[in-house]
């Protein structure tokens, strides 16, 4: 079965990627977006029982974190206490995402005029803003442990996600970004159109094993 053992490391154009290929006939793409200090490697955990006809790419974020733990952000000057970032600082990431979506899917022959997306923490704010910019792209995004980035509570009136599948799980002990966060994230969601799906369960700043397995049904579903 398809899954962390089975990715590839390269790179292009500039950005250092682990890929799943898909079992054909592939059916569409899938963008795993890390969170605050994490690489190309560390999303592979939630993928790893997501569909096989679905082909998989995870970038390394530009910014290397000045933080203890090191690995890389998706803003220059992350620190830990990120989950007030606002979407205009995350904007020109945003942008460049969505070039390396069309780049790597032209020079593979895949067409993804609408893909998926998955973010885990910083990540899960950097779907929530593709979806907001792009909302013609994403398919279905998935924001996990996350938030919804600030400056967005403006547009949500104009509806721009209407009728969109929003995957949303948060640990009620989460420290790091607080359920009360996320809480509020899928107010503004739900507001400007987004069909949720919300997995709540007592742990940290992680995915707990009943909502891994509500992940996974989210993906599977049409």
């Amino acid at each position: 079965m398809p899954g962390p053992s089975n990715t590839a490391l390269i790179s292009f154009k500039g950005w250092t990627l682990r890929i799943r290929e898909a079992i054909p006939p592939v059916r569409r793409l899938m963008l795993l977006i890390h969170g605050l200090t994490g690489d190309e490697n560390v999303m592979w955990i939630f993928a790893r029982n997501l569909p096989e006809d679905t082909w998989m790419i995870a970038p390394r974020a530009p910014y290397p974190t000045q933080m203890e733990q090191g690995g890389y952000s998706w803003r220059p000057g992350a620190s830990a206490t990120d989950d007030r970032l606002s979407a205009e600082e995350l904007r020109p990431a945003a942008e460049d995402l969505i070039r390396l979506v069309d780049e790597y899917s032209a020079s593979i022959a895949l067409e993804a005029s609408a893909f998926d997306v998955m973010g885990f923490s910083q990540g899960a704010a950097m779907s929530s803003l593709l979806a907001f910019l792009y909302p013609q792209r994403v398919r279905k995004a998935a924001l996990l442990a996350g938030f919804v980035p600030g400056g967005l509570e403006e547009v949500v009136s104009e509806r721009l996600l209407q009728g969109k599948p929003f995957f949303v799980a948060h640990g009620t002990k989460d420290e790091t970004v607080p359920i009360e966060r996320a809480r509020a994230s899928i107010e503004l969601l739900e507001q400007a159109g987004a069909q949720v799906t919300y997995c709540e369960d007592e742990v940290g700043h992680k995915i707990s094993a009943t909502c891994l397995r509500a992940l996974k049904d989210f993906f599977a579903a049409d």
